[in-house]
């Protein structure tokens, strides 16, 4: 490959936390990538054009290294799902002008050393920055969480919370093409008025306290949540898509029925948290005969051909919509991450860099 000089800006992670991200745990700098690879390298070069900003990489700001990613390199670019173009390769796969998605840099332009990271994508009918949300990786965790995890049968009845972000929203609606009676909770009105374009029930976010909501200056309690689940379920829950865990888990597990499932997603709620509370309705599980998993979608990877057509077919006949929250510019892209955990964002997060 030749060698290519470009001037790059890059999103900095500055160091290791144990709260929720700020913008200022990250730093916008520009400079010059150089790239000279020697021939045979496989590597390549590509311009940036959608980032991803998800939950996880809350995680990737701690200097832990037991987890099933690894942390964040302080003083580097901060890494993530991305929508690139190939600028330049000594790959014979990825040729100059390819579209493809996978982990890349939060920068302008990075340079791709290890390419089983990214896959080759089609600009058709589907928006491009599609592929960080329904096509991607939140996409295919509400496929496999849905369908694998929580085992669902026609007639379920199905609670999902945080159900207007980047896996809720597609959750709810799977459960509504499979024949299921589905409520979706969300963290303010705004997002509960969301839920209507997915033709899915809501539950008033004044009963939802997992980023501390407050009504007539109190705090939501765990058993109003309880109450208002109750309400919507009066005869109980099959399926709890859980993206939230704290208070939310604990309202839901008094709720399930007999052989329900709960499939734990994600728990937003407790990322800010350097202490986080236990779970005290876990009786329920004993009692109640509930299966509660947590899933990764990387251990659905070999249903992911299925997941696509799957998607893809319904989005094409209208079956299924999907909200993205765009911000403009990498400059941008510190406060969209830190915003995930204030509930800042209106379905999935994306940042777009440059235009296609």
């Amino acid at each position: 490959m030749e060698e290519v000089a470009v001037e790059n800006k890059q999103v900095i992670f500055k160091g290791y936390i144990e709260r929720a991200p700020r913008e200022t745990d990250m730093e916008v700098r520009i400079g010059t990538v150089e790239v000279k690879t020697p021939k045979g390298s496989g590597a390549f070069l590509v311009k940036n054009l959608y980032l991803s900003c998800d939950p996880y990489m809350r995680g990737r700001m701690r200097d832990y290294h037991g987890s099933y990613i690894p942390p964040f390199v302080p003083g580097q670019p901060i890494q993530g799902f991305g929508v690139s173009k190939v600028v330049a390769s000594d790959n014979p796969d990825f040729k100059p002008g390819d579209l493809v998605s996978g982990i890349t840099g939060w920068e302008e332009y990075s340079l791709i050393q290890k390419p089983e990271q990214l896959r080759r994508v089609q600009q058709d009918d589907i928006p491009l920055s599609f592929n960080l949300g329904l096509l991607g990786m939140p996409g295919l965790t509400a496929y496999a969480g849905f369908y694998e995890v929580c085992s669902p049968k026609k007639g379920d009845y199905v609670f999902v919370s945080a159900a207007s972000g980047a896996v809720g929203q597609l959750v709810g609606q799977l459960a509504k093409l499979h024949g299921c009676y589905v409520v979706g909770s969300a963290g303010t009105s705004q997002k509960v008025a969301k839920l209507d374009k997915f033709s899915i029930a809501s539950a008033s976010s004044t009963i939802i306290d997992y980023l501390s909501i407050t009504l007539q200056m109190m705090l939501i309690t765990q058993f109003d949540i309880y109450l208002t689940i109750n309400r919507y379920f009066p005869e109980g829950i099959d399926i709890y898509f859980d993206n939230v865990g704290g208070d939310m888990l604990d309202a839901a597990l008094l709720n399930m029925r007999i052989s329900g499932r709960i499939a734990v997603c994600g728990m937003v709620s407790l990322h800010s948290l350097s202490d986080p509370q236990g779970i005290r309705n876990l009786f329920n599980l004993l009692t109640k005969r509930i299966r509660m998993q947590g899933f990764l979608q990387s251990d659905y990877l070999h249903l992911y051909p299925k997941f696509l057509e799957h998607v893809i077919n319904n989005y094409r006949q209208g079956n299924l919509v999907y909200i993205e929250d765009m911000n403009e510019g990498l400059e941008s892209a510190p406060a969209a991450l830190a915003g995930l955990f204030s509930g800042k964002n209106v379905g999935k997060q994306v940042i777009r860099v440059a235009y296609e």
